[in-house]
Order: structure tokens, then C-alpha cells, then sequence
């Protein structure tokens, strides 16, 4: 009787043990598994709402604003100038190299008597506009200053394909006295720097009229352009059909030497495009491959989780204890 009393006490010591073990071990694991998914909660919690912000703000602003900036009035912005579909603004397009030639001789003969191009060296001429004897044979017919001598004294050397196109007048003053208090403005960005690009400028050298409309106020010394700010310009019309002779022999009217004009000052602006095209494609393609093959390694070193059979195996201590 003593011996089975000792059995029946270990035995129910034993399960009443065993049991307050699996009770400590489920509130533990309760505890836990509360505590990790309460904390991914928060975090997506606090990034849905952090991202619904940042699209607010950005929402509000376009309609504060909008996306493009205009003039309080419209004489003073001008009239908008009509898209014009050009090929070299597309993706997979580039400049034009015959149109850059005919701008660039346009440029030459018409509108380098006022304009200067401060920021493009006769070396960016190589390879796209201008072959390397022609840019070499340019340079050397103007002068710049050379390195002073033994006397201190600044001589004159012929220019090199380091030197920047040179401008039309020593200095602004001199600028404006030569157009009746009008400074012309430097080309080398005037795509980036005015709303519209290539465009506006088009718009503006092709949009003089014959007579200025009825009703029409210019000021004195001014000319009526509708595409220009206030509709009064100091430049006068400059292009007329035939005033070049392309070398081409392309048929030179007023919108066809606007056009490679505006096309060569969009090169002036930003003559890395072509590059910066042919580097994109690239890094298209590379990141394309790269991305394919993390892909199929990321596939590789999962499988055997991902494929992986998960078995229940329950504990075993309190079947040995019973028997």
C-alpha cells in the first residue's frame, strides 16, 4: 500500500510538473509573439502615414502652383508658343549633325554680330559640328592675349581649340551703346534659360509680322513680337528666305534657319546629350542583366527554404515520465 501511494504521489508530482512547464513555456511564447508582431505593426503604421504626407504636400503644391511658373499678367509672359515636335528632344534620338552644321554657319553670319557663345570652346566643334582642321582654321583667324612677356607686356597669339568662341563687343557697355541701350544676351543656355526652349525661340524668330497689329503699343526703338514678354523687342526681324547659302544646298527659308539655328543653340546648351543617351541605353541594358541574374540567385539560394516541409513533433517527456 506504502509502495503504490509513492507511485500515485511521483506520478501526479510529475504531471502537475510537466504541466506548469507547457503553461510558463505557452505564456512566454504568447508574450513574445505579441510583442515581435506588435512592433512591424507600428513601423507600417508609421510608413503608410509618413507616405500619405509626402503625397499630400506634393498634391498640394501642384495645386498651389501647378507645373509651370507664369507672369502675373499675359503681356507680360507673352503669347505661348506652339510644341513643335523635334527629334532630337525624343528618347532614342539624336542631334541632327547636318542641322548642327547649317545652325552653326547661321549662327556665324547672322547672329554672332550681337550674340556671343561665352561657354562653348572651339574643341566641343570637333567631331559634331565641325571637323578638326575646320575648328583649328576657325580659332586661328581671331586673336587672344598670350602669356605676358619679359617686359610685362600682353601680346597676341592666334587662338588654339582650348579658346572660347569669341564676343562680338569688349564689354557690355560697349553692347549697349552699340544697340541703342539693348544688351543681347549671351546664347550659350538661352534654350535652358527660357520657359518654352526651343519653342519659344523658334516662335520668336519666326513671329514677326509684317505690321504690328491694330491697338498694338511698342515703344520707341522696339518692335512688336507677340511671343515676347511684353510684346516689345529690341531685336528687329533678322531672318529673311535666302539670306545664306548653306553648303548643302538646302533650300534656305526663314523656318528652315530658325529651325537649325534653335537646334544648335539646344546643342550649345547641353552637348553631353548624345552621350548622356548612349550611357543611359547602357546602364539600361546592364541593370536589365543584373537584375535577371539576382533574380535567378535569389530563386537559387531559397529553394531549399521555400521547398522545405515543416512536421509537428510533439514533446515526449511526459510519456516517459508516466511510464
Amino acid at each position: 500500500m506504502l509502495a503504490r501511494s509513492c507511485l500515485r504521489s511521483t506520478r501526479a508530482f510529475a504531471s502537475a510538473r510537466n504541466g506548469a512547464v507547457r503553461v510558463s513555456k505557452r505564456a512566454a511564447s504568447s508574450s513574445s509573439s505579441g510583442s515581435t508582431a506588435d512592433s512591424p505593426l507600428r513601423l507600417n503604421i508609421a510608413a503608410v502615414a509618413s507616405t500619405a504626407v509626402a503625397a499630400g504636400s506634393i498634391a498640394w503644391y501642384l495645386h498651389l502652383y501647378g507645373p509651370n511658373a507664369h507672369a502675373m499678367t499675359p503681356a507680360e509672359e507673352g503669347l505661348h508658343p506652339t510644341k513643335y515636335p523635334w527629334v532630337h528632344q525624343q528618347w532614342f534620338k539624336t542631334f541632327d549633325h547636318q542641322a548642327l552644321r547649317r545652325g552653326f554657319q547661321v549662327y556665324r553670319e547672322v547672329c554672332a554680330s550681337c550674340h556671343s557663345l561665352s561657354r562653348v570652346p572651339y574643341r566641343a566643334l570637333v567631331g559634331t559640328v565641325l571637323a578638326a582642321d575646320e575648328a583649328k582654321a576657325l580659332a586661328e583667324e581671331n586673336e587672344y592675349d598670350d602669356e605676358p612677356n619679359d617686359q610685362g607686356e600682353i601680346e597676341k597669339r592666334p587662338g588654339k581649340l582650348a579658346d572660347y568662341l569669341p564676343a562680338p563687343y569688349p564689354n557690355d557697355e560697349a553692347a549697349r551703346f552699340a544697340n541703342n541701350g539693348a544688351l543681347p544676351p549671351d546664347l550659350s543656355l538661352m534654350v535652358k534659360a527660357r520657359h518654352g526652349g526651343c519653342d519659344y525661340i523658334f516662335s520668336l524668330l519666326t513671329g514677326y509680322p509684317e505690321e504690328a497689329p491694330a491697338g498694338a503699343s511698342v515703344g520707341e526703338g522696339l518692335y512688336f513680337n507677340p511671343y515676347f514678354p511684353g510684346t516689345g523687342i529690341a531685336m528687329a526681324r533678322v531672318l529673311y528666305d535666302g539670306l545664306v547659302d548653306y553648303e548643302d544646298e538646302t533650300p534656305a527659308t526663314t523656318s528652315q534657319m530658325a529651325k537649325d539655328v534653335v537646334e544648335f543653340l539646344n546643342w550649345a546648351a547641353e552637348p553631353e546629350m548624345d552621350d548622356r543617351k548612349r550611357m543611359g541605353m547602357k546602364v539600361l541594358v546592364m541593370t536589365s542583366v543584373l537584375f535577371a541574374l539576382s533574380v535567378w540567385v535569389k530563386r537559387y539560394k531559397w529553394a531549399y527554404l521555400k521547398s522545405r516541409k515543416i512536421v509537428y513533433d510533439p514533446p515526449k517527456a511526459a510519456k516517459n515520465v508516466r511510464e
